[in-house]
């Protein structure tokens, strides 16, 4: 049978054999835990304990009103010896709560319902916000709110993604492999909050273990097997491989009759609906040419990436450069004190001679860079606005329809800076639309 797809694309090497057969290892919670404020698309959390305070698993210890956002919960108990801004993986620092952890796990009061399915919708909903779930993709969204489409629009698919494109990443992989069972449960869950007609999984079709775990348990669940390439995990990408339709320019999955959802966010509302557990831990593929021992972790949110490094065997020599997220999309990051948070997938150590940057010579109008955006963009008239600082033309251009993919840059012949610039457009083009609304 022959997969499905999209148009464009790459096919990068994908690195994922060290990890693609390793099972997840329960990672014991480190002595200090940093547990950010701003783990989430939209507004950040407002600290609700302070310096001194005691607290339990599962304690909320953030807080917000906005509607775009999510509460943060205590990943572990004992004591709150900071409220301070802390090192994040975005760069810059961010309002975070330090706890020494007592070792004991004392949780909150949790409550638990054996078959959640049968909860109502609002209740179910009602859950999944106040466990504070967002996606675990990387995207960061409050479920809650992608669970929650206009009344006027009409689900017929929820689509959970487990492609996981980007190269060297396995947590996704592992998680359907191991929790199938759950990941079918948090479906269900889902398509009953956001009237899905119906519920599809698709999977890279280098994943064969991960697609025979969940057609195992799938009952009228369709698994879709979807090429393997990359970036085949991109919202629009996957909605139009499996369904054919489309997603207008600007527009959102919900005006194609999609919502589409992490399969590791799947997880996570099981454990929110079904257990009674907030998100406080995720899996975390730690990998890269110059880690001794890579491996998926189950591991707590706040975690110092040092200490999952540690887990890993150490460094096989300095690296190059850490990225938090794979090399096509991933951040990358100036220290290994910044923690965990809820949209880390993977920590990615690259040796120098991986992370250097090749020296780039004049664009030789090849096109192959339009040939592969999946966006139907052309990234090197794109380059060429955002270079001379032609922010309208970039507009007129679709520049905000780019996703920052990746791949014009991966497979320009002159390695030139395709989207960068992209990006440095968009953010003028962003820039100035807020300029004209306020």
């Amino acid at each position: 049978m022959r997969v499905k797809t999209f148009f464009g694309g790459i096919h990068p090497k994908y690195e994922k054999e060290t990890t693609a057969g390793s099972p997840i290892e329960i990672l014991p919670a480190p002595e200090t835990l940093v547990v950010s404020m701003d783990q989430h698309t939209g507004a950040p959390a407002a600290p609700v304990v302070a310096k001194g305070d005691t607290v339990k698993v599962g304690q909320v210890i953030g807080e917000t009103s906005h509607g775009i956002s999510a509460p943060i919960h205590s990943p572990v108990s004992g004591k709150v010896t900071a409220v301070e801004p802390r090192l994040h993986p975005c760069g810059s620092s961010r309002m975070a709560v330090v706890i020494e952890n007592d070792g004991r796990d004392e949780w909150v009061e949790r409550e638990n319902h054996n078959d959640p399915v049968q909860l109502d919708r609002n209740t179910i909903l009602q859950k999944i916000k106040d466990a504070g779930i967002v996606g675990m993709g990387g995207g960061g969204f409050p479920a809650a709110v992608k669970l929650s489409p206009p009344k006027n629009a009409v689900i017929d698919y929820l689509i959970l993604n487990g492609s996981e494109c980007e190269p060297y990443l396995t947590a996704d992989h592992r998680v359907m492999v191991e929790y199938a069972d759950d990941v079918i449960l948090g479906a269900k869950l889902m398509a009953k909050v956001c009237g899905a007609r119906k519920i599809i999984i698709a999977v890279e079709d280098n994943k064969p273990d991960a697609i025979t775990a969940l057609q195992e348990r799938a009952g009228a669940i369709e698994i879709v097997p979807v090429a393997t390439k990359y970036p085949q995990g991109g919202e629009k990408q996957l909605i139009k491989a499996v369904t054919g339709r489309e997603v207008p320019s600007r527009g959102l999955p919900f005006q194609a009759g999609t919502i589409v959802h992490n399969v590791s966010t799947a997880l996570a509302v099981t454990r929110a609906v079904r257990d009674g557990e907030p998100s406080i831990m995720r899996v975390v593929t730690v990998t890269g040419g110059v880690v001794n021992e890579p491996k998926n972790f189950l591991a707590r949110i706040g975690t110092p990436f040092e200490y999952l490094f540690e887990a890993a065997g150490g460094f096989k020599e300095e690296p190059g450069k850490i990225l938090v997220g794979g090399p096509m999309m991933g951040v990358t990051q100036i220290s290994l004190d910044t923690p965990v948070v809820k949209t880390v997938t993977g920590l990615v150590a690259l040796s120098k001679d991986d992370s250097s940057l090749p020296e780039s010579i004049p664009c030789i109008k090849c096109a192959r860079c339009v040939d592969v955006c999946p966006a139907y963009l052309m990234p090197l008239r794109l380059e060429a606005f955002g270079m001379n600082e032609m922010w309208d033309e970039a507009a007129e251009y679709g520049a905000m329809d780019c996703i920052e993919c990746g791949c014009c840059s991966y497979i320009c012949p002159s390695k030139r800076p395709l989207l960068q610039y992209i990006r440095l457009a968009k953010r003028e083009i962003a820039a100035a639309n807020r300029r004209k609304s306020s």
